[in-house]
């Protein structure tokens, strides 16, 4: 046998010099996104994505939605650099956009056919008609329901419930010793937790954030009149702790039949309508948000959405990403290795024509129409001089929104009655807008 022969030095170092050039053409790009059940599903597809752009590799950071958006606001706004792609939302997406903080979206391929994504859904992620992100998914608000529980109670569910009502079916049907509350909604504080709610309750009880002037209305009846409705309802029929339950703690708890209403995000639909995720899988109901005073308001608008900071040293590979998990043929990948329950709704009209879809999702139909139909320039009953359902599209309002949140989980949790806890909040936010310069 002969001895294995040294590699030369010269082909040794052609060897190195080859394996370092191909690491150099690898780059990792850095994905921040929320810990909701559709960016998990899309970090566990990471390998396909790879495989398909083998000079990109993708390194996740997955957080809880309030941390994340404290972390990426002051990542954007002092051009940080840590992050390649953002998810981010209808409420940022068109501030940062005006203020040159994101990459305009003008220069996407052919077959990633942007006529496809829904108008109302495109136009949220857009400044001056230039898409600013790309809808990952879209959602509006409902309310869920266990139709067994409805039917044992002779309850039935019309077209159009009102708060009235469902604060009385909440009565009846609340049974805390046995583990079954009449209501699940969200309590935890934050600008896009629990304020996401209490804004749409907030407009459809007749109020709204600011007038025509800009002077805040957070004490003003209408508010006083919801909140304490809200604090009524969910301190008597909600299940305990609920101020510290958001939207993924409330679908875990709707999930596990342990509440008997739900109002959230439609995107949950298919989660609790998959029988492996959800007990109450058979007997889910859902109808439209419940209303008061005024329907105007009273389901919101939302997408959450991929995005490239200016401030990323790997934009065309980021592009290439948010391209991919917001493409048709990402949604056929989901709907193929998931199921068709689990694919992001709400952003391309394809996916609400598509029969596998259809069938397998009863409530698209609905979904798709309550995304139609929510309004973000007209939610309010009197006029207000702000746009969006569930905020106001103000680089001011996620501070107010913050402040607010807080005061109202004071009131929810009985640290303060509510009207003190409104008063507070009123104070705040007329310095905040006096000193943003709103008026003296």
């Amino acid at each position: 046998m002969k001895p294995t022969r040294a590699l030369p030095l010269a082909a040794l170092a052609a060897a190195i010099a080859a394996a370092s050039q191909a690491q150099a053409e690898t780059e990792t790009i850095r994905v921040a996104t929320v810990n909701n059940n559709d960016m998990v599903i899309m970090q566990s597809l990471t390998s396909e994505f790879e495989q398909a752009h083998p000079g990109i590799e993708v390194d996740w950071v997955i957080l809880e939605e309030n941390v994340l958006r404290q972390r990426l606001t002051t990542d954007i706004a002092t051009g940080g650099g840590q992050f390649d792609v953002m998810t981010i939302g209808t409420y940022e997406v068109p501030i940062w956009g005006e203020r040159d903080w994101l990459v305009p979206l003008t220069d996407l391929p052919d077959d990633y056919d942007v006529d496809d994504l829904l108008t109302s859904v495109r136009d949220g992620l857009s400044h001056d008609g230039t898409l600013h992100a790309l809808p990952f998914y879209g959602e509006s608000s409902m309310l869920f329901y266990r139709t067994d529980l409805f039917e044992q109670h002779d309850i039935e569910m019309p077209e159009q419930p009102t708060w009235e009502e469902a604060h009385e079916w909440a009565s009846r049907i609340h049974d805390p010793d046995n583990g079954v509350y009449g209501i699940c909604l969200r309590g935890k504080p934050g600008w896009g937790e629990n304020m996401a709610f209490v804004s749409t309750l907030v407009n459809t009880f007749g109020g709204r954030w600011f007038d025509e002037e800009w002077q805040p209305q957070i004490n003003s009846p209408e508010w006083q009149e919801a909140i304490s409705f809200y604090v009524d309802l969910l301190g008597n029929y909600g299940p305990p702790g609920a101020s510290s339950n958001g939207f993924n703690e409330n679908q875990a708890l709707f999930s596990s039949g342990r509440c008997a209403m739900w109002v959230d995000a439609t995107s949950a639909a298919g989660r609790i309508y998959d029988a492996r995720e959800s007990d109450v899988a058979d007997v889910l109901g859902f109808s439209q948000a419940p209303v008061a005073v005024t329907p105007k308001g009273s389901h919101w608008l939302w997408s959450w959405s991929l995005a490239i900071p200016a401030s990323s040293e790997r934009q065309d590979a980021a592009r290439q990403f948010i391209t991919w998990a917001t493409s048709r043929d990402y949604i056929e990948l989901v709907g193929e290795r998931e199921g068709w329950t689990s694919v992001p709704p709400g952003t391309r009209a394809s996916t609400y024509e598509d029969e596998r879809y259809i069938e397998a999702a009863p409530f698209a139909s609905f979904v798709l129409e309550a995304m139609q139909n929510a309004d973000p320039t007209d939610s309010t009953l009197e006029p207000s001089p702000y746009v969006g359902v569930q905020f106001a599209g103000i680089p001011e309002f996620q501070a107010i929104g913050t402040q607010v949140g807080q005061m109202v989980a004071a009131a929810l949790t009985g640290q303060m009655p509510v009207q003190q806890a409104l008063d507070n909040a009123q104070r705040s936010a007329e310095r905040a807008m006096r000193q943003a310069g709103y008026y003296d």
